[in-house]
């Protein structure tokens, strides 16, 4: 299959980053107001070492997804990379000390059935490796006036909208930055020079920075029932909308199978947010072990 080896690093990179996610997502909760440092919820994170471990592990994710963007497409990896709430389900549980209910089984159930139909039936092809300059210059030139726009609305708004408008800014950072890993992984392939003089690599820092930045900050807003769904769901939309506009990526599919690629999608869809949901709506979650 020739989708595999990007299948393998894609699905490794979800589990990472669920792990890294729970772990994150815990300390920022748990951080009162009262003790954010100069830098705000970034400031007081990088004295935890839990918050370490988990950025630690979440890097880790980022080199398989890395590794899998090199050898698929954007709308293949980002689409797996929704698996990452499956391997989070348990680790849910777990630190709230029950077992996954019935409801989560079947969603997941769905989620997997789903995403199978997509990579399947749609079979997700690749495009090109590089975005032409003009191409980012106006998508920039959209989307940062958006982003500026949410976040000037997320600061002056109640815990609940503050979180959902983060959430969606971060989502839309890291589906911006997954269509820069890509191009930057065939500029390593291209050698060094052709690396160092892109301003991709360069671009891609400020905007994995910006999305760090903007998820714990989403995290720490309070309402993760906003910011989880908000962020699982922009991320591979947007970075599948991407890489069909800028990329040029498709999906191999006859007029036969279409049908059921878009109940698959919508299914899709629907499975991710019920789990982002209930794996935000976790009572004491934050709390389900001692604190550090």
């Amino acid at each position: 299959m020739m989708h595999l080896p990007a299948v393998g690093f894609a699905l490794v990179a979800a589990l990472c980053v669920a792990m890294s996610a729970v772990s994150r997502q815990r300390e920022a909760a748990r951080l009162p107001e009262g003790q954010l440092g100069r830098f705000g919820v970034i400031g007081s994170l990088v004295r935890r070492p839990n918050w370490w471990l988990g950025t630690a592990v979440g890097a880790g994710g980022y080199v398989f997804q890395a590794l899998a963007l090199g050898r698929g497409s954007v709308l293949l990896v980002q689409s797996l990379l929704v698996t990452s709430l499956l391997f989070a389900l348990p680790l849910a549980a777990a630190f709230a000390g029950r077992s996954v209910r019935r409801a989560e089984w079947i969603w997941a159930g769905a989620l997997v059935f789903s995403i199978v139909v997509f990579v399947v039936v749609g079979d997700p092809r690749q495009g090109k490796q590089h975005v032409a300059p003009s191409h980012w210059a106006v998508t920039a030139a959209i989307g940062i006036p958006l982003l500026l726009i949410c976040l000037f609305a997320a600061r002056g708004g109640s815990g609940h909208r503050r979180a959902l408008l983060l959430g969606l800014a971060s989502g839309t950072m890291f589906a911006v930055a997954a269509v820069l890993t890509k191009s930057t992984v065939a500029l390593i392939g291209d050698g060094a020079a052709e690396l160092f003089t892109s301003p991709v690599p360069y671009a891609l820092v400020v905007v994995g920075l910006t999305a760090v930045t903007l998820q714990q900050n989403a995290y720490h807003a309070g309402d993760l029932q906003a910011s989880l769904p908000a962020a699982t769901v922009a991320e591979p939309v947007l970075a599948a909308t991407l890489g069909v506009l800028l990329l040029d990526e498709y999906l191999d599919i006859d007029r036969d199978h279409l049908v059921a690629l878009v109940i698959a999608l919508a299914t899709m869809v629907a499975a991710t947010l019920a789990l982002a949901r209930s794996a935000a709506a976790e009572p004491g979650s934050a709390d389900a072990l001692p604190a550090t």
